[in-house]
């Protein structure tokens, strides 16, 4: 009897050892060789792609693992795509935190997945570190912080920039919108006018993602009297728009674009870039070639992906993930790798306009110019121009 009372207990002590074993934390415990699953939702196919800061962040992994990983232990990195499709995006959180039991979403970029997952995120106890936020989500919840300033703050910047810099008047607002972020999108404009006073000459949020011709928004702005144009596009929408612009014989209007278009394949793809294409870069400007954005460029450059702002906002949040994991003391779980990344201190990179602190979210762009036939971007300022705090 007591040999079988003896017997069962040792069952259910490995069988409470198993289940340990299995609790969500990525199989990780601090003497486990066992992968670091981390994770990311990502557009890569659809009308508006990111594909780039998904395989920034992977390069910068597989760099990590060839280096040796941490203490032997390698990152297993699950980028999914979401097509950009509300129920495939929210499967593909779900397999990876549920199924695959993550320990963070680093990397990703995608339309619309972070206004669909935060609550799923915020109930499992994860944090992501998106390399580009796009939706209103990844700004306003407590489990995501990306590393780029978003397309809202770009846009108050882009226009404080041409009313206040360039000295524009009549500047009209074009915008693609996708899920919930029409009210966003305003409060950025809204935001422009408290400081300074002035409003669009008019909004026009009817144009979409992937148009195969955008000449009738372009002739409604010209007619309206639009001396520049605020929008919101990424890279393909943007050079369809100032062809558009370019065939009607629209040679004088100024463009203020977000950081999304600023691309060498965009730079290639304009010859006429009328007045101007103004971007505030969110990061370091690329195009730049120094010591700040070397190593981005040189693992870029290895690894055959695009160098645009989605790389560099990629290769970033994964380099932030990484230093927060080295500072884990003792098993690496999602508690304590989410404990890790909340209290790491600022991150203070040359890259970046405003230190990266997980919960907050910058608001520094570094202006460039396209000009007409040059097919190059410029630096037309010496420093970060910054939205005004008060």
């Amino acid at each position: 009897m007591n040999k079988r009372i003896t017997a069962a207990a040792a069952l259910l002590a490995a069988g409470m050892l198993a289940l340990a074993g299995c609790s969500g934390d990525g199989g990780s415990g601090s003497g486990s060789s066992d992968p670091i699953v981390v994770g990311s939702v990502n557009t890569i196919s659809g009308p508006a792609t990111f594909p780039e800061a998904s395989q920034a962040a992977k390069a910068v992994f597989d760099k990590f693992n060839a280096d040796g990983g941490l203490n032997g232990r390698k990152i297993d990195y699950k980028a999914l795509d979401d097509k950009g499709d509300p129920a495939t995006a929210t499967a593909n959180a779900r397999e990876i935190v549920g199924s695959d039991n993550a320990v963070a979403m680093i990397g990703s970029a995608s339309l619309i997945e972070c206004d669909l997952n935060k609550k799923y995120y915020e109930q499992e106890g994860i944090l992501s570190i998106p390399g580009i936020g796009v939706d209103t989500g990844c700004f306003d919840s407590k489990s995501i912080s990306p590393a780029n300033v978003g397309p809202y703050n770009d846009m108050t910047l882009t226009l404080l920039y041409g009313s206040e810099q360039l000295k524009l008047d009549n500047i009209c607002v074009l915008l693609e919108i996708a899920g919930s972020t029409r009210p966003t999108y305003q409060a950025a404009i809204d935001k422009w006018t408290k400081i300074t006073g002035k409003k669009p000459l008019y909004v026009d949020d009817t144009v979409p993602y992937g148009a195969s011709d955008y000449t009738p928004y372009i002739v409604k702005a010209k007619q309206a009297g639009c001396k520049a144009l605020a929008i919101n596009p990424v890279e393909p929408d943007a050079i369809g728009q100032v062809k558009a612009a370019n065939a009607q014989g629209w040679n004088d209007v100024t463009w203020l674009y977000l950081t999304s278009v600023y691309s060498e394949n965009f730079a290639k793809a304009i010859d006429n870039a009328g007045a101007g294409i103004y971007v505030p870069a969110e990061f370091y400007p690329f195009t730049e070639e120094n010591d700040v954005n070397k190593d981005w460029r040189d693992l870029m450059t290895k690894n055959n992906i695009p160098l645009t702002s989605f790389s560099q906002g990629g290769y970033l949040a994964a380099t932030y993930f990484i230093e927060a994991l080295k500072s884990v003391k003792g098993d690496i779980t999602r508690e304590s790798v989410s404990a890790a990344i909340k209290s790491m201190p600022a991150v203070q990179n040359k890259m970046i306009g405003d230190p990266y602190k997980f919960g907050t979210i910058p608001t520094a762009g570094w202006p460039i110019e396209l000009k007409t036939g040059t097919h190059a971007w410029q630096k037309v300022a010496d420093d970060w121009y910054r939205i005004p705090t008060k």
